[in-house]
């Protein structure tokens, strides 16, 4: 028999289930990045503006490191193309140039 097999049939399928919570994570992570760019401090006294600058960039920087440890889970990583989590990535390391910034 040349068909494809079961393996290769179930990819669509798990490629969307799996699609959902990296897109889940990538788009906190991407919102969180937005709002750590967007905060700005009305001055060098303003301890609210960067405590949130700070949470801002340690949400950004969880999530995308969540969703970077389910695409290393072997069978996401079969299913889910490498590119999918840069997005999320980028996001983490422009949240933590933020951070080092506004430190």
């Amino acid at each position: 028999m040349t068909g494809p097999s079961h393996v290769d049939d179930d990819r669509g399928c798990l490629r969307l289930v799996l699609a959902v919570p990296l897109t889940l994570l990538t788009l906190i992570a991407v919102f969180f990045c937005w709002t750590a760019l967007t905060i700005r401090p009305s001055g060098v006294w303003d301890d609210d503006a960067y405590a949130g600058i700070v949470l801002s960039c340690v949400l950004t920087i969880a999530a995308a490191g969540a969703a970077a440890a389910l695409w290393l889970v072997p069978s996401v990583r079969r299913a889910v193309p490498w590119w999918w989590i840069l997005p999320a990535l980028l996001s983490g390391v422009v949240a933590g140039a933020r951070w080092a910034v506004s430190g």
